[in-house]
């Protein structure tokens, strides 16, 4: 066992209370506020840790290191969801309607533990480590942007890291991948204008449920038939709300979707083939539209140097039979921001075991996390800033 394994060990118990601690109390985007001021007294408790607030409702810890080196990013997320949990755990949510359904208070209690870790030794760390907890991760256009655009964060940065619990992955495994890695997720809002009427004279009628279907139909041939097959497109409708009763041709149908890309010169030409396919459907039966097209978070591309040091340390800390080469996801992620300002890379660490019943997918209300995963991620994340801190 290495020393940052031993070290990681001993905070197994405290990595786990505040996990759960941050379960019971979630709080969704932009509205953080108890859980900010939460990790803010834990780290104040941690000595050499410089600790403020860049926004209302995230927190930041500058360790400036003993020796020299460069500046390191870590970030952790710490915004829930709007879902109500169905767990039964004693630490389940005690807020109706929101829980963490992603795992984001697992990432919390990890950088709180290498907060730690390094606060313990700082004359064995080279350069400066920044550690974020940054707030809304799950709301466009994300709380990355927000301190990317408006704080001095990423002033200096020179390399930034962070980590994402998986549970479809076996607990502590740890999977890395350069390049691609997580898609551009953006977002299509249609309104169908046709001519309502009578259900049982659709002739008299533009109906817009029957051309909202066929425009449904027609979408996937932009996947199919309009870009390469080895080019990653997403297209999906998610939500179709139209109509009153059983009898009535409604007037407009309301449509809304998902589109996901990796390659930028495809996310440009995207939001085209879409109108096109809407416009010559719409055209065809006579109705009318309203296409609004908005650009979400970056593509999530990983820094082929760094995603190949995270791949040292994690075959240096979990070993060849617990590392994976991580395979690109359509999800989403605001970490693509800090990527805009200096070279890095994100990884998973597997979270999902049938002993902690954790493989429920990301988002759903049973979804939680192995736990034992955070000792993982917790060794991960330490050796990475030491790795990625230490000069060239």
């Amino acid at each position: 066992m290495t020393a940052t394994q031993d070290r990681a060990a001993g905070l197994r118990e405290q990595l786990v209370a505040w996990r759960r601690h941050l379960h019971m109390h979630p709080e969704v985007g932009f509205h953080e506020h108890e859980t900010a001021a939460y990790i803010e007294a834990e780290l104040r408790q941690m000595p050499g840790l410089s600790v403020t607030r860049p926004t209302a409702t995230s927190v930041l810890a500058v360790l400036k290191g003993g020796q020299s080196g460069r500046t390191v990013l870590l970030r952790a997320d710490i915004d829930a969801l709007p879902i109500h949990e169905e767990n039964g755990f004693a630490f389940a949510s005690t807020r109706p309607g929101v829980m963490h359904a992603c795992g984001h208070d697992g990432h919390t209690a990890i950088l709180l533990g290498v907060a730690q870790l390094l606060a313990e030794h700082p004359e064995t760390v080279p350069g400066e480590v920044r550690m974020i907890f940054q707030h809304a991760e799950e709301i466009g256009p994300g709380g990355a942007e927000e301190l990317v655009m408006n704080t001095p964060l990423m002033d200096g940065v020179d390399v930034v890291t962070g980590l994402h619990l998986n549970s479809q992955l076996p607990a502590g495994v740890v999977a890395v991948k350069a390049g691609a890695f997580m898609a551009a997720p953006d977002t299509i809002e249609l309104t169908i204008r046709g001519k309502g009427g009578h259900g049982a004279h659709p002739e008299e009628t533009v109906d817009p449920i029957a051309v909202g279907a066929q425009v449904v139909t027609n979408l996937q041939h932009v996947v199919s038939r309009m870009v390469a097959a080895q080019d990653a497109l997403v297209v999906s409708v998610t939500k179709f709300v139209s109509g009153t009763t059983h009898n009535v041709i409604p007037d407009s149908a309301e449509l809304m979707g998902t589109v996901r890309t990796f390659d930028p010169a495809l996310r440009e030409r995207a939001p085209h083939l879409i109108e096109r396919v809407v416009k010559g459907v719409c055209e065809a039966h006579g109705a009318t539209y309203d296409l609004r097209y908005e650009f979400g978070y970056r593509p999530l591309i990983n820094t082929d140097w760094v995603a190949a040091q995270l791949r040292e340390v994690a075959l240096d800390t979990v070993g060849e039979a617990r590392f994976r080469e991580a395979r690109p996801t359509m999800g989403g992620e605001d970490f693509s921001a800090y990527l805009e300002k200096a070279p890095g890379a994100y990884f998973n660490v597997g979270a999902g075991s049938d002993e902690a019943d954790s493989r429920w997918p990301h988002h759903h209300p049973r979804f939680t996390i192995d736990e034992r995963s955070l000792e993982t991620g917790v060794q991960m994340l330490h050796a990475a800033a030491l790795r990625l801190a230490a000069p060239r």
